[in-house]
């Protein structure tokens, strides 16, 4: 294989209760990248469009992590990158994850698939850590493995992917904020109390047993944030406005996608996905800040390869 086309897919990370633990991949909305082998050693990010991005491969989160593979696997050939940004960084979407995961993903496929998706995962979270300042996993692993992902563990790094019911639909709305990712951990609390935290920890069981069981309205029940959503909806204008509009069009539960400014809900079916989209936008309308809507089944795939050569 000389040259590859791909899909990365934008994801919804923390799903309300899973903090820095679940993610998600969507299927309509991500970045396309290729990778192309040169004859010249040496890695070079030639075209980013759809966002304003450094090329350098030093500091851009693609880059790092082919650095970081081609540093382990030693090769005689060079690789050119292109990245079309399909959606706006600082969205709470993943958009690093996005580069990160699918230059891990690209790059082993020239190599020959010799890295699994783990060791993938671990690669990409060094894009996560050069750009985000923290080597997170949830993200990165919700695009190389598609669906939902819960990282188990990050010491040692441990993946499981989980279920995802048939009907399960994704809306977002993007407003057009910027909340930064050093400021919305910032906000976070510093201790928990007990009780929170087994309320937490008992919603992000019954999230993973309701996906695994189809049960839509345990899911329904355990999509509740009691520790971090608190602390960072004050940065996201008329955050409790969509959620409320969201569980009035019948939504399963909605939350901060990331560290925000996307808010997302989940959502059974086409028809109740439809309203629920329609209801989040009609309370956004007047508010005089620009948004973009989503509506998404889940990608069950992750990453996808488009064109090879």
């Amino acid at each position: 294989m000389n040259y590859l086309k791909i899909f990365s897919p934008a994801t919804v990370a923390n799903v309300s209760c899973g903090f820095d633990a679940l993610g998600l991949a969507l299927e309509t909305v991500g970045d396309t990248m290729t990778f192309t082998k040169t004859a010249t050693k040496g890695v070079k990010i030639t075209q980013i469009t759809g966002a304003d991005l450094p090329l350098d491969i030093q500091v851009n989160a693609a880059g790092v992590v082919v650095l970081a593979m081609l540093k382990k696997h030693p090769v005689d050939f060079g690789i050119d990158i292109t990245i079309h940004k399909g959606y706006t960084p600082g969205s709470g979407l993943g958009s690093s994850a996005a580069s990160a995961a699918g230059a891990a993903f690209g790059v082993n496929q020239l190599l020959g698939a010799i890295f699994s998706p783990l060791e993938l995962t671990q690669f990409a979270m060094l894009g996560e850590e050069a750009t985000c300042g923290t080597p997170i996993a949830d993200n990165v692993s919700a695009a190389i493995y598609g669906g939902f992902t819960l990282v188990r563990s990050y010491e040692p790094l441990s993946i499981v992917k989980i279920p995802v019911p048939s009907e399960l639909m994704v809306v977002a709305i993007h407003p057009q904020v910027e909340v930064k990712t050093k400021d919305a951990r910032e906000v976070l609390p510093k201790e928990v109390p007990l009780k929170d935290a087994v309320t937490q920890w008992a919603n992000v069981a019954g999230l993973i047993s309701g996906l695994h069981s189809n049960d839509y309205q345990l899911i329904a029940d355990s999509l509740t944030d009691i520790i971090v959503e608190p602390a960072r909806k004050t940065l996201i204008p008329y955050f409790d406005l969509v959620k409320e509009e969201a569980l009035k069009a019948g939504a399963l539960g909605a939350g901060i996608s990331g560290s925000g400014p996307t808010i997302f809900a989940l959502c059974k079916g086409d028809k109740n996905a439809q309203e629920v989209y329609k209801s989040i936008e009609k309370a956004y309308q007047d508010k005089h800040i620009d948004f973009n809507m989503i509506l998404s089944k889940i990608n069950t795939e992750g990453i996808k390869i488009l064109e090879t050569n």
